[in-house]
């Protein structure tokens, strides 16, 4: 294990001579310019996450706020979206000057909360839980205009309950937009034993699904907007495939299926239902909320006990069956398509997918604060989910969600092929990077 740490040293070391020399592909000049031209070396306990061999994690910051969802420019500095503002400042950025790997500069703009958070086509995108906006990036990537930016959506509903409006882009000049529902399970009264569900549900024509708008232009509204995608309960993990040119998102199911319905479910199995489901969108998908969940263990789609369900009758016969399905109550708040060289060749174009991690177990113990990789082929999974990154919580007891030290939120991919994890417990932000040997 030493002599392997000792010569990955030696080739980081190798790396930064050559771009303090000119000669690295980078056309900065001092420290800054090593800093990007070599990836440093992963902190001695790997940051405390558990990884798979030849992979280690390095912590670049802590404590930065309530760290939702990410980005990383071509230059390597960091954009962190946090959830409420810290110090008046909704938006972190993070630069590492002296290329330790550690963040040395934490500067801050935007004073409003949210998650969302995006780079495409020299502009910043980040939304605040009714609004989108963006910022102009001038060559470095840097924004050039902190405090005017252009408001591209307004108006969105925001009703404390699935309130993150998350953002992805594709390559012709979309951004989709996550507007989570406002409910459980479309119930007359929400949250309430024995409530029955409205159909046709009133919240599906505001919420529920993946609104669609122009990614330049400003003031846009949910009448100049496009519904994508609906039948969606809350997406807060979303991405765009290049690969196949297409939406993919991971959807949160319902909650409360034996609070809601005791004499039809167990606590069993309320504990472990429904599926937390990644789909594949095309304009005009219904993934069948409220009105069916998905059963990964019968592999069916179920009609909810709102609806006349008693976890065996079927629904949603028109509606889109999910590409993988994933424990109860995990809560995916993250999707990544990795297109990095860094990793090995099996990672790429496969999925990450951070798990914040649940809350509503008990009595069991809660489940999820790690990472997983799905493996794909074709636009299409092609082979079981594995844990990829785990040991955030810092413990294995988990019995509620204060108990876990760090809770996963965010993922984004580095210049160089780092993954990077973002952490709203306690602020954290992680890189993990490949050992080649």
């Amino acid at each position: 294990m030493k002599r392997t740490r000792f010569r990955w040293l030696l080739a980081i070391s190798g790396a930064a001579m050559l771009a303090s020399c000119g000669q690295g592909g980078n056309t900065g000049t001092g420290t800054d310019a090593t800093a990007q031209s070599a990836t440093p070396a992963p902190d001695a306990d790997t940051a405390g996450l558990k990884l798979p061999d030849g992979f280690g994690a390095i912590k670049v910051a802590d404590s930065v706020g309530k760290a939702r969802h990410l980005v990383v420019t071509k230059e390597g500095d960091i954009y962190v979206k946090l959830a409420s503002p810290k110090d008046g400042k909704g938006i972190i950025r993070l630069h590492d000057a002296n290329g330790d790997g550690k963040a040395d500069e934490n500067t801050g703009f935007g004073d409003y909360g949210g998650t969302g958070i995006a780079i495409k086509n020299g502009y910043l995108y980040a939304s605040s839980n009714t609004e989108v906006f963006r910022y102009k990036l001038d060559d470095k990537d840097q924004v050039s205009n902190p405090d005017q930016p252009e408001k591209i959506v307004t108006g969105l509903i925001d009703r404390n309950q699935h309130e993150s409006k998350s953002l992805a882009l594709d390559n012709d000049g979309n951004i989709y937009v996550n507007i989570g529902a406002y409910s459980n399970a479309c119930q007359e009264k929400d949250r309430t034993a024995g409530s029955l569900g409205m159909k046709p549900c009133p919240v599906l024509d505001s919420a529920g699904g993946i609104w669609q708008f122009k990614a330049d232009q400003q003031n846009q509204t949910y009448g100049t907007g496009v519904r994508y995608a609906t039948g969606l309960r809350n997406v807060v993990g979303l991405d765009w495939n290049q690969q196949v040119n297409a939406l993919y998102v991971m959807q949160h199911g319902r909650d409360q299926l034996h609070d809601m319905f005791p004499k039809l479910f167990t606590q069993e199995q309320s504990v472990n239902l429904p599926a937390e489901c990644m789909y594949r969108l095309k304009q005009g998908s219904d993934c069948g909320w409220p009105y069916i969940y998905y059963d990964h263990e019968q592999q069916k789609k179920i009609l909810n006990p709102e609806y006349g369900g008693d976890g065996k009758k079927t629904g949603g016969e028109n509606a889109e069956d999910p590409i993988a399905a994933f424990p109860a109550h995990m809560a995916p708040n993250a999707l990544l398509f990795y297109t990095g060289n860094m990793f090995p060749e099996r990672y790429k174009n496969g999925a990450f997918i951070a798990f914040h991690g649940s809350w509503n177990r008990a009595p069991e113990k809660q489940q999820g604060y790690f990472v997983v990789f799905v493996p794909f082929q074709d636009g299409k999974p092609s082979g079981k989910w594995e844990v990829f990154a785990d040991g955030f919580a810092g413990t294995d007891n988990i019995v509620s969600p204060g108990d876990a030290r760090h809770r996963p939120c965010g993922l984004a991919q580095g210049p160089d092929g780092s993954l990077y994890v973002s952490d709203d417990a306690r602020g954290s932000i992680y890189r993990i990077v490949y050992k080649k040997s």
